[in-house]
């Protein structure tokens, strides 16, 4: 039809009457051009073949409208299901807009809305502390009739201890195919959370220069996995090191390797052209010249330099050091061997406890025990000797209570080898000289693990702890002496005639050296040797004097006043290994800047309180002077991209042999790693909300329920 239906008046020139209208008002309409009757209801909803004369044609037969064969009550029908009853009844559902389907909808949908966030929230929140704690999410029998479903979902029973919402919406109520408890909807959120703290990192990092920190280890189910660590220089001024990934790889080679990492950076669009340094361990994998993977990075990025890490060279010239002079390799051996015999069993650690307390006087609140070194962190080998030292009386206790009452013959045999052992002075002697000697290069150690370190100041660590340990060879053997005689003293340990002849033993031939006393021995083929051998290896492995990009570096040091401040080396840094980084405009500017720098740095009270560059680029951001010697903070920024140590790596192991354990020794890499990246997200400014993460959920699973 065309045009709006009008109502049918009584007018001269129609055949019809108003009062059809009147009687008919509900469904009658007329066309005035088409002069014919329509029903409206079935016009919109009755598309039967049998109507079309209501419908479509139009109906125009006015003398026979009436009667009881007229064709508006035919059209009507008696019964009350007819095609007509049918269609007003559609009429009437379409003009009641409350029975609309999108209202009907929307009012189921809005309490599943609610309801689903609530059961999407508790997930989360479960979920988020349990990566935090490592803990395992899942449990071994999850029916409802366990007694403990694991620590996922007996976590939300506690949350619905005290909220009524969780009790009612998330465990009770929740419909089968909505709960959000699954395995699969835990890896997910993970995933999710995962992905979003990538995202801050890289937007943290943005375009500004990075390096690379890696480190590869075999899992607890055998599988050789790599940790990627992103090292950079904020807008503060601050050094980073943000946890990226855990990657498992098939196999170690520089080839492997390279190709996995490069993979990352670019899967989550990193430019590699802004990669300026590279830190890894001293394997030949790693640290090769030509098929190494410091070499086939610089192979495509040529800025990227590559620095050993010195927590490894440190815990190579330690370990050196030890297994060039006999008596201390010997040393070692021994401690081991006494910790392990009064460690090797409860009984004899409560016997160990006891005599300690009843000699200190601590209760059971101070409780301490011998610590055992380890061959990997000789960190651990000083707290070895230092405990010993202070429970020296306990052990020598223990190890007479055992040779008295040990269950075996070869226990009374150990305990007797190992007390002969722990009294003679020979021990008690390199005991305490090991104790100085790790104390000096201890702090060095500790150092170097943080994350903050700069290469320049590490460097200067090291000359320290070079003259700290000349120091004590130069003026530490009478102290030293002084203090191991009366300790000895102090226990009965029997003390040797110092200035009688040393006769050297060599299997059952004895050697005689006259006019070298037993002083001297101790004096020079322990002493000295230790502290010589310990120099020797400090100074092969931190030559960085050789290195001109360190050496150029020092020249922008503000210590000591600016006395190794010198334009020239700085311009000359950044001809050679910088190019890239600065346009040639901007070296000519540079010089200018170093200039007007330089006259500040001697006249200016802060500057000179600084020491590191580190200092110095917190100091240009803090006080405003970034905005006027910018070419300098970025000079300082790509100086103090370089690397320093490979700790942060092994700290990401040891969270990961937290997190993957021998009782989940099947989880994948992707899982743990998300939640090691959990760990790190409240480092992140701007922490993700519950919320978004839902958003992020529902974006990803649109096929769900809304949220």
């Amino acid at each position: 039809m065309e045009g709006p239906y009008q109502p049918v008046f009584e007018r001269k020139e129609y055949k019809a009457s108003a009062s059809w209208y009147d009687k008919y008002r509900s469904w009658l309409e007329y066309s005035p051009r088409k002069d014919a009757a329509f029903c409206f209801p079935c016009f919109l909803f009755n598309k039967q073949e049998g109507h079309k004369t209501f419908t479509i044609e139009g109906f125009r037969n006015w003398k026979n409208a009436f009667g009881k064969k007229g064709a508006f009550l035919i059209h009507i029908g008696t019964e009350p299901n007819s095609p007509h009853q049918n269609a007003v009844k559609e009429l009437e559902d379409f003009l009641n807009q409350e029975r609309h389907l999108p209202n009907i909808y929307a009012k189921q949908t809005a309490k599943e809305i609610v309801d689903n966030r609530l059961r999407l929230e508790s997930s989360v929140k479960a979920l988020r502390w349990l990566a935090v704690q490592g803990l395992p999410m899942r449990g071994r029998d999850e029916s409802e009739n366990s007694s403990n479903r694991g620590n996922f979902i007996e976590l939300i029973k506690h949350q619905a201890s005290f909220n009524e919402d969780v009790k009612k919406v998330v465990l009770n109520n929740a419909p089968r195919n909505a709960s959000y408890i699954s395995s699969d909807i835990q890896k997910e959120i993970l995933h999710i959370l995962a992905e979003k703290i990538k995202g801050a990192i890289k937007e943290e990092i943005g375009g500004k220069p990075f390096c690379i920190i890696v480190d590869e280890a075999g899992d607890v189910s055998g599988k050789q996995q790599m940790a990627l660590i992103l090292r950079f220089v904020d807008d503060l001024g601050l050094v980073k090191e943000r946890f990226f990934s855990v990657i498992h790889v098939p196999n170690t080679s520089a080839k492997t390797l390279k190709n996995e990492i490069f993979s990352v950076l670019s899967r989550y669009c990193f430019n590699t052209r802004n990669l300026r340094g590279q830190g890894y361990d001293g394997a030949s994998n790693m640290r090769g010249k030509w098929n190494g993977l410091q070499a086939l990075v610089i192979n495509e990025c040529p800025y990227a330099y590559f620095v050993h890490c010195f927590a490894h060279r440190l815990q190579l010239a330690l370990v050196a050091a030890a297994k060039e002079v006999i008596p201390i390799y010997q040393f070692f051996s021994q401690l081991s061997f006494i910790v392990n015999i009064v460690l090797a069993s409860y009984k004899r650690i409560d016997m160990l406890i006891a005599d300690e307390e009843l000699e200190t006087g601590t209760g059971l609140n101070q409780t301490s025990n011998l610590q055992r070194p380890g061959d990997t962190r000789w960190s651990s080998h000083l707290r070895s000797i230092s405990s010993l030292i202070k429970m020296y009386s306990a052990t020598c206790s223990v190890l007479y209570k055992l040779i008295e009452e040990g269950d075996t013959s070869a226990e009374r045999a150990q305990a007797t080898t190992a007390l002969d052992t722990i009294t003679s002075f020979e021990f008690v002697f390199i005991l305490h000289l090991m104790k100085k000697i790790l104390e000096i290069s201890n702090l060095l150690s500790q150092v170097l693990q943080k994350k903050t370190q700069d290469i320049l100041n590490s460097l200067h660590l090291v000359e320290s702890t070079k003259t700290l340990l000349q120091k004590l060879r130069d003026d530490g053997w009478e102290p030293l002496l002084a203090e191991v005689i009366s300790f000895c003293k102090r226990r009965n340990i029997g003390l040797p005639d110092m200035s009688s002849t040393y006769i050297e033993r060599r299997g059952r031939a004895r050697r005689q050296h006259d006019n070298f006393t037993i002083e001297a021995h101790y004096k020079i083929n322990m002493f000295c040797a230790a502290i010589d051998v310990q120099l020797q290896e400090l100074n092969h492995r931190f030559n960085e004097k050789s290195v001109e990009l360190l050496t150029l570096s020092c020249a922008l040091e503000p210590r000591d006043n600016g006395q190794f401040f010198k334009v020239d080396d700085i311009c000359k840094l950044v001809l050679k290994f910088y190019p890239e980084d600065f346009t040639d405009v901007e070296k000519e500017e540079l010089r200018l800047q170093l200039r007007h720098y330089e006259v500040e740095l001697s006249q200016h009270l802060a500057l000179q309180n600084l020491s590191t560059i580190s200092e110095l680029s917190q100091w240009l951001v803090n006080t405003g002077k970034l905005n006027i010697y910018p070419l300098i903070f970025r000079l300082a920024r790509l100086l103090l991209t370089l690397p320093v140590s490979t700790a942060s790596a092994e700290r990401a192991f040891s969270s990961m042999n937290i997190i993957k354990s021998t009782l989940r020794n099947k989880m994948e890499a992707d899982f743990f790693e998300s939640c090691m990246l959990i760990n790190i997200e409240r480092e992140i400014a701007g922490r993700f909300s519950t919320s978004l993460l839902i958003d992020a959920f529902r974006d990803l699973k649109e096929r769900r329920v809304l949220f």
